[in-house]
């Protein structure tokens, strides 16, 4: 069980734009598991057809929702109609990002880490800074979504510039003496010239994490990069789920 975690992630062409999804279920195992999966097929409906960001949000919280009353009816048939408490510790930190055709950056964060942006500099290490995008609400689960959800507008992504989603257990990720991984730090080693290469940024981000952990996850971790590749640059693979142990 402990092999098999709660990260979830997923990135679409839509009609709106490329739309992100990284997220993470409490706790480990098939239950987590089965979380993820329903998060993921609600994701992959709702960003297709739900023109507002805070469309998909909701349609996320109420799979959410739908998903732990049928497991928590199912686990506890005695229960009845008060199934419904039983799953009330549950939660997921959902960070939804939209990155429209003109390279404008829409978000809506439920309690997870805010992505990081690398700005390439050619021939010295890539600038990185946090990309903060306005209000953070609660886990979905936690508490109901508010009535109003605007989503939060950044700077636009220009041309060859990137962002890099990641869950918490990579920055909680901690050395023999208790350091966390510094993972801006090493974000802008691995983005260290132009063009970014988010394959590249991948593996230099995992390299480094092993290397501060002893090669020993105690978490389960994610990274996603995503790139504005108007104009065509190398790829490669941009995504990478490190399982703990």
């Amino acid at each position: 069980g402990a092999l098999i975690g709660g990260d979830l992630y997923a990135a679409l062409a839509t009609p709106y734009g490329v739309r992100v999804v990284m997220g993470d279920v409490r706790g480990h195992g098939l239950t987590a598991l089965g979380t993820v999966a329903a998060m993921l097929g609600s994701f992959r409906e709702a960003a297709h057809y739900e023109p507002e960001l805070g469309g998909v949000l909701r349609r996320l919280e109420r799979a959410l929702q739908r998903h732990l009353r049928e497991r928590a009816r199912a686990e506890h048939p005695a229960a009845g109609g008060e199934a419904d408490h039983l799953a009330a510790e549950e939660f997921v930190t959902v960070l939804l990002l939209e990155v429209r055709p003109d390279g404008e950056v829409a978000a809506l964060n439920c309690g997870h880490p805010w992505p990081y942006r690398l700005h390439a500099r050619p021939g010295g290490a890539g600038r990185v800074t946090v990309e903060t995008m306005g209000e953070t609400l609660p886990p979905l689960g936690m508490f109901p979504l508010p009535a109003e959800l605007p989503a939060a507008g950044a700077a636009p992504l220009p041309t060859g510039d990137a962002l890099v989603l990641h869950t918490d257990g990579v920055e909680d990720a901690r050395d023999a003496t208790g350091r966390f991984f510094p993972l801006g730090p090493a974000l802008a080693r691995a983005a260290r010239g132009a063009p970014i290469v988010p394959a590249d940024v991948i593996t230099g981000v995992r390299a480094a994490l092993l290397r501060h952990t002893g090669g020993r996850l105690a978490d389960d971790a994610a990274l996603l990069v995503v790139r504005n590749d108007r104009q065509r640059v190398p790829t490669g693979s941009g995504v990478v789920h490190l399982a703990g142990t």
